[in-house]
């Protein structure tokens, strides 16, 4: 697929007045285009509108000013006016270079747009048009929107530029390209040898365009003719794979195994289906295979890429750090008073609990923010960094999974947010892939990277940390992890899950979230999964029962 990068004035003259509703866009520039953009057009008092002094307008916009303006961009589109409909937006620069690309670098041509019921401010709108490349023409059809705003400076309404605007898998600074595709396709295989596909696993989608990405020219395929987005260089696209949009000539797959078993991916597919916004992964504990990995919403691979606050499943790591130093100990006294200040920020427990003359096991099961913040004035700002990456493996962005992957993130930090970090707020970063390798760590005693396709398939080396937990570190958190999912705010959902198991709870607050995100990490024999609900509420009944369905279904 080419280069595959991972994983953004008009005239002040008085418009014409056109009744009605938009319903079906006019074709070419013709007198609907010269009545939105006339030039010249006198004020009714015989002064140039020019002349007058412009008054701005304010407030929330009319129906009138949105149906005109989407009206005026989508004509302009549609005619194949790309500075006049960029002259629409409130970005004329970057409307300009996409809406000439449309037809230049697409080829897309005919284009029919046909807008729906205005919503407030923004308009819905079906497109159709034809793919054209060298002799070879087919169909395309999505949906859009837009949406109108009101310019500051002078009160004008605008549609509010963005690439997805143009097609709704576009990113700001993406590109839409027809060709010959530099990657030939991909034949993605489970680890029994059956076909991956989105048919079968509805959010495998991001995973097949990745491992095009990386295993297109290796896997000894032939490219085809495709239409596909192109992904620029914004911290929006900069992660993501290209996507191909509709193929014009079928090229030769190459053939990649993963490590994906389709039981457990078919179990995961179900799990995430009840609960929007969540994700979810499981590994094997002793080698790191990726069994599973599925998200309910399929544009985007959180499970692998997310970049998410981890709650109090961080106390995991926090936990093996305070015990490796002697600051905690299991069954030992351990302090979770109501509030702890430190840095300034008054920190406190869920509904404002204490445990009084607790052990730390207590705390942890409970998961008391305080116990684990009582200990910062102790700790070195970079310790906590420095536990995550020598022991669990995380942060140093060296993972080679097989697809674009997130590695975790665990900066040093110092005062109210180090204080923080350690119950997984802060700057700390995780996705489910981590967090499962968090629990697969403790289980196995060392730290395995997670992968899905084999390293034997290229060659790759897998990252290794650096050293291992003392025995006695690693008993005592497995002992707490044990403990959690027996008693402590993981029980209800480990209740049934038999075995050797352990677990962790989190709860991760968000600016502006009514609900924070729900965590739950734990392993069952040789499996460890994770899995996050965003803006789901408490990690114990959120993701929790998703977690345990996959343990369970590991047999």
């Amino acid at each position: 697929m080419g280069n595959r990068r991972r994983v953004a004035e008009r005239r002040k003259t008085r418009p014409a007045v056109i009744g009605g509703m938009i319903a079906v866009v006019v074709v070419g520039a013709g007198a609907g285009a010269y009545a939105l953009y006339g030039g010249g057009a006198a004020a009714d008092d015989g002064t140039r509108a020019s002349d007058q002094k412009a008054k701005v307008k304010t407030g929330p916009l009319s129906p009138a000013e949105v149906n005109t303006t989407a009206r005026a961009f989508l004509t302009a589109w549609q005619s194949q006016k790309a500075d006049r409909a960029a002259a629409a937006t409130d970005d004329t620069s970057a409307a300009r270079s996409l809406l000439t690309g449309y037809t230049k670098d697409a080829h897309i041509k005919d284009v029919t747009l046909t807008p729906g019921k205005p919503t407030g401010d923004k308009v819905p709108f079906s497109v159709k048009g034809t793919v054209s490349y060298k002799g070879t023409d087919k169909p395309l059809a999505y949906d859009s929107a837009l949406t109108v705003v009101r310019r500051t400076s002078d009160g004008k309404p605008l549609v509010d530029w963005h690439a997805a605007v143009v097609h709704p898998d576009l990113r700001d600074g993406d590109t839409l390209v027809t060709g010959a595709a530099g990657t030939p396709p991909v034949k993605a295989l489970d680890r029994d040898g059956g076909e991956l596909t989105t048919k079968k696993y509805a959010s495998i989608g991001p995973i097949l365009d990745g491992l095009r990405e990386k295993y297109g020219k290796e896997a000894g395929g032939k490219a085809g003719i495709e239409l596909r987005v192109v992904r620029g260089k914004s911290a929006e696209a900069k992660d993501l794979s290209d996507k191909t949009l509709l193929e014009l000539s079928e090229g030769t797959p190459g053939t990649v195994k993963t490590t994906l078993d389709p039981a457990l991916q078919e179990a995961a597919e179900k799990q995430v289906a009840k609960k929007a916004k969540s994700s979810v992964v499981l590994l094997r504990v002793s080698t790191g295979e990726i069994l599973a990995a599925a998200n309910a919403s399929p544009g985007f691979n959180t499970a692998f890429q997310g970049s998410l606050a981890p709650g109090s499943t961080m106390k995991v790591i926090t936990s093996s750090l305070l015990i490796e130093k002697g600051l905690a100990s299991a069954d030992k006294k351990h302090p979770c008073p109501k509030y702890f200040t430190y840095g300034h920020w008054k920190f406190q427990n869920d509904d404002k609990f204490q445990i009084k003359n607790g052990t730390f096991k207590a705390s942890f099961a409970r998961s008391c923010n305080t116990a684990f913040i009582s200990q910062a004035p102790k700790l070195k700002n970079d310790d906590l960094t420095k536990e995550a990456q020598q022991v669990f493996g995380l942060g140093l962005n060296n993972w080679a999974i097989g697809v674009p992957s997130f590695d975790g993130a665990v900066p040093v930090q110092s005062a109210a947010q180090m204080g923080a970090s350690l119950i997984g707020q802060g700057g700390v970063r995780m996705n489910p892939l981590n967090m499962a390798s968090v629990s697969a760590t403790v289980k196995a005693g060392t730290f395995h990277q997670p992968y899905l396709v084999s390293p034997d398939v290229d060659g790759r080396k897998l990252a290794k940390a650096a050293r291992t937990m003392p025995a006695s570190a690693l008993s005592q958190l497995r002992e707490l992890m044990a403990y959690t999912a027996a008693y402590g705010t993981a029980a209800e959902a480990m209740s049934g899950v038999g075995g050797d198991v352990g677990a962790k709870t989190g709860s991760a607050e968000v600016d502006g979230q009514k609900k924070p995100n729900g965590w739950f990490t734990a392993y069952r024999g040789d499996l460890a999964a994770a899995g996050v609900v965003q803006q789901g509420g408490h990690g114990g009944s959120t993701a929790g029962p998703i977690v345990a369905a996959l343990l369970k279904a590991g047999g």
